[in-house]
């Protein structure tokens, strides 16, 4: 029996910073393990590159006043709306800022009992004791916290209420749960949310809001020299000084590509690349949804695209071959594998696998591999993810 299923290593790789060949820092890196460890790279094993170190090598960043310019130039003197912004200093304390300097005056409603990754200040159970209704009831910041109390986050205790509130210029701060609330505020609202923006931005529309502006619509040319991003603006932004985000990357295709290219021409192999961004994975203690990036890959080779298509072992071992044991059922179990249809969806013998994307499913194991702190491995080499039992 051939013992190695899928591996995945994480690969350091030297500081990057704006301008560098990140092309050949990661076919270098790549190469650099498999010489240093004694192993081949083989057709179809994924490196993934973390979109942190795309954006900086692009030099993808943007100052509070180029996004306060912006918000200038899209609301002009009006009071501003800005809802269900996640709860998150890293991802949105800059953009904040940014939207309250370029504003006349500015407007914060925030969801609860928590924000839409999961991130809480309340939990439900305080919710029910209260007795409040999250779909209609509305509060101010006194209010909250008269009813609730401490409020602070569970894993970073800050107030984020208060938080938001000073960022934002000392804004007023509502919340609720029905995003036409801010209608009764201002017809100019920014919405903030990730993965539920179009939903949103449709209802404030049919809501009577005679603007509305979402963070894909920031900064999606160049503002001042800014960086952008032509199909995320500022989604996907992080921290980057006390003055300035790092946007998510562009021209995520063209390099993906052009690191396959380059190290085929190294190896011998068509390895497939991606970008990768947050994992798609939720926290069973805090809660917390990964997923603040507007999607877990920004860009990836042709290979990496669709679903796994795979039976379930664990059934067939249950049902259709329990009368086998040892070898013979280890054949037999191949023989199913090899000539599965090439589309098992509704079929029995795939139920209970993951149906989700290649892509997310990688991202999230190079998310994982990886980390969000000082391991110092940009880039992830994952190999036998497409070698089965029957290999």
């Amino acid at each position: 029996m051939d013992y190695q299923g899928t591996i995945s290593r994480g690969v350091r790789a030297p500081i990057i910073r704006q301008g560098d060949d990140l092309i050949k820092i990661a076919a270098d890196s790549i190469t650099g393990l498999a010489k240093q460890e004694g192993f081949e790279l083989q057709d179809r094993d994924v490196v993934a590159v973390t979109e942190a170190v795309v954006g900086r090598s692009q030099g993808n960043y943007a100052t509070v006043d180029q996004i306060a310019k912006d918000i200038k130039n899209k609301f002009g003197d009006e009071t501003v709306g800005l809802i269900f912004p996640i709860f998150s200093r890293n991802r949105f304390s800059m953009i904040l800022k940014g939207i309250a300097k370029g504003a006349k005056k500015l407007i914060v409603q925030l969801t609860y009992p928590g924000d839409e990754v999961g991130n809480k200040f309340v939990t439900t159970e305080q919710i029910m004791e209260k007795g409040v209704n999250p779909y209609t009831d509305v509060f101010t910041e006194k209010e909250f916290k008269d009813l609730f109390g401490d409020v602070r986050h569970t894993f970073t205790g800050v107030d984020y209420i208060e938080y938001y509130r000073v960022a934002g210029g000392d804004c007023q701060v509502i919340l609720a749960n029905n995003p036409c609330e801010i209608l009764k505020y201002t017809k100019y609202v920014i919405n903030a949310d990730i993965h539920t923006r179009k939903i949103t931005k449709s209802q404030l529309l049919k809501g009577g809001a005679k603007k509305v502006v979402s963070l894909d619509e920031i900064l999606t040319e160049s503002v001042d020299g800014s960086g952008y991003n032509e199909k995320y603006g500022v989604l996907g932004s992080n921290l980057a000084t006390n003055n300035s985000v790092k946007l998510f990357p562009r021209d995520c295709e063209k390099f993906v590509y052009g690191l396959q290219e380059e190290l085929l021409k190294r190896t011998g192999k068509k390895l497939e690349v991606m970008v990768y961004g947050d994992g798609a994975f939720k926290d069973p203690v805090g809660g917390i949804w990964e997923l603040a990036d507007p999607v877990c890959s920004p860009g990836f080779t042709a290979g990496l695209a669709g679903k796994p298509n795979e039976i379930k072992l664990k059934y067939l071992a249950d049902n259709d071959l329990a009368n086998l044991k040892g070898e013979e059922l280890v054949e037999a179990m191949k023989e199913v594998i090899r000539h599965k249809d090439a589309d098992l969806t509704n079929n029995m013998l795939s139920q209970g696998t993951t149906p989700r994307q290649l892509t997310d499913l990688l991202a999230s194991l190079a998310d994982l591999t990886s980390g969000s702190g000082d391991k110092g491995t940009p880039f992830i080499l994952i190999q036998n993810y497409f070698k089965n039992f029957s290999m």
